[in-house]
């Protein structure tokens, strides 16, 4: 069970917060009571399956969508009444390729974008596309998806905004590309300090610039922790059982996910390392190894123990 797991991050001055959102489109329920929580400076990663409301968050904030209920703030600013102002301060990337703009060519897309933000650099915006092989000249309608993608890209830092979404910023890229990719936002944010608030299902992409993460199911964060306190927090236990073991019920709220039936089990646990050893071991379990999970793996037992109750 993942009830253990701390849903509420404290932050003193979040530049992204949530609170009860909710949106159905009919009957699909794409979120339901979402507390999200970004602090200012931070790298969230916001992960799971498709479908979990990873698209939908992030038009909100955008006032793209409006939520049926709750409340959201980007920069202690409300979408829905100071929509314009709080769009200026986003670089996006949007989860689909098509721009709007496909009779255009390259060159000519970026101008029009650079256009509407003040603070457009336009030698950056050169360079981006050099290092990512964008070819200006081309027609946005002969491009691939991703091709298209490495635009938006360019689209979104040129501007040095102090927040970036990226909703699955790597879709489409070659292996080659996303390491490209990965090195320019290393770059990026240690000359230009932002918030990023990114999107995906394949965790081990942004997993090295990633300093948060919160896990996403069906509309609700299951968790959303500092990168620090879950390596600290969430560990896996290597365990031998006897027969007929009756479990350790004083961890029953704690444990993410179980794994194997004896008598060599894994439990993923949420608590302070020591006490959990400790209560392992007073239930008769033998404790053979502990080991923290990158979070990627973090993210899988938690989803894992969630599809499992």
């Amino acid at each position: 069970m993942t009830s253990s797991i701390p849903t509420n991050l404290e932050s003193e001055n979040p530049a992204i917060r949530t609170s009860s959102l909710a949106k159905s489109f009919r009957s699909n329920r794409a979120l339901a009571g979402l507390d999200l929580t970004v602090p200012e400076g931070a790298f969230y990663l916001l992960v799971g399956p498709n479908g979990s409301g990873k698209t939908t968050t992030m038009r909100i904030l955008l006032d793209l969508v409006r939520p049926d209920s709750g409340e959201v703030e980007v920069f202690s600013l409300p979408p829905g009444s100071r929509g314009a102002l709080v769009r200026a301060q986003i670089g996006y990337v949007p989860e689909g390729s098509v721009t709007g703009y496909e009779w255009m060519r390259v060159g000519r897309l970026l101008e029009h974008h650079g256009s509407y933000f003040p603070s457009w650099d336009v030698k950056y915006a050169q360079s981006l596309a050099e290092a990512l092989d964008i070819d200006l000249a081309r027609r946005l309608k002969k491009l691939s998806k991703g091709e298209t993608r490495r635009i938006q890209l360019v689209m979104a830092l040129a501007h040095r905004p102090p927040l970036l979404l990226l909703d699955e910023p790597m879709d489409g890229l070659d292996p080659l590309i996303r390491d490209r990719v990965i090195e320019i936002l290393v770059a990026h944010l240690s000359e230009t300090p932002s918030t990023v608030l990114a999107s995906t299902h394949h965790i081990q992409e942004l997993e090295k610039l990633a300093d948060h993460m919160g896990v996403l199911f069906e509309g609700r964060l299951l968790s959303q922790n500092s990168r620090e306190e879950l390596h600290r927090t969430l560990r896996r236990y290597m365990l031998e059982v006897p027969r007929e073991w009756s479990g350790a019920p004083e961890l029953n709220d704690a444990i993410v996910h179980r794994n194997g039936s004896g008598p060599e089990i894994a439990w993923a646990v949420w608590g302070e390392p020591e006490q959990v050893a400790h209560k392992l071991k007073d239930s008769g379990a033998t404790v053979r190894n502990v080991t923290a999970l990158r979070l990627e793996e973090a993210a899988l037992a938690i989803l894992a123990g969630k599809e499992a109750e």
